[in-house]
């Protein structure tokens, strides 16, 4: 069974930081496009980041862009998103993603069961 499992999460002040971490029991990890989604109450999950899996290139979403940072350590088959200057606006339940061909959208095969971000203002 594949599992990927987040952490991280919690409640932080605005303006400070966070640091996601989701590891996943893939056989080959490093052959995965690794993404972070985000899902607020009553809202539609959405895409925040993703670095592929070929040529390491990342992605992010308008609204996070310069303020998140998503890496990858292929060694310990790990994903990680740096968030800093959050914003309440940043309050959601994050999620890691993984599939060999999805980048930006929603239709990734596996899923983290998600980790609560709260962001106080």
């Amino acid at each position: 069974q594949v599992q990927l499992v987040e952490s991280g999460g919690g409640l932080v002040q605005a303006g400070g930081s966070l640091r996601l971490a989701c590891t996943a029991s893939l056989r080959t990890f490093s052959t995965y496009n690794m993404g972070w989604f985000r899902q607020a109450p009553g809202k539609e999950r959405e895409f925040v980041a993703v670095n592929k899996w070929s040529g390491g290139s990342q992605y992010y979403a308008d609204s996070v862009k310069g303020r998140f940072t998503i890496s990858r350590d292929n060694t310990k088959k790990t994903v990680y998103l740096q968030m800093n200057s959050l914003k309440p606006e940043d309050t959601a339940v994050y999620y890691c993603a993984a599939d060999r061909i999805a980048t930006l959208t929603t239709e990734y095969h596996y899923w983290g069961q998600g980790t609560q971000v709260t962001v106080s203002s």
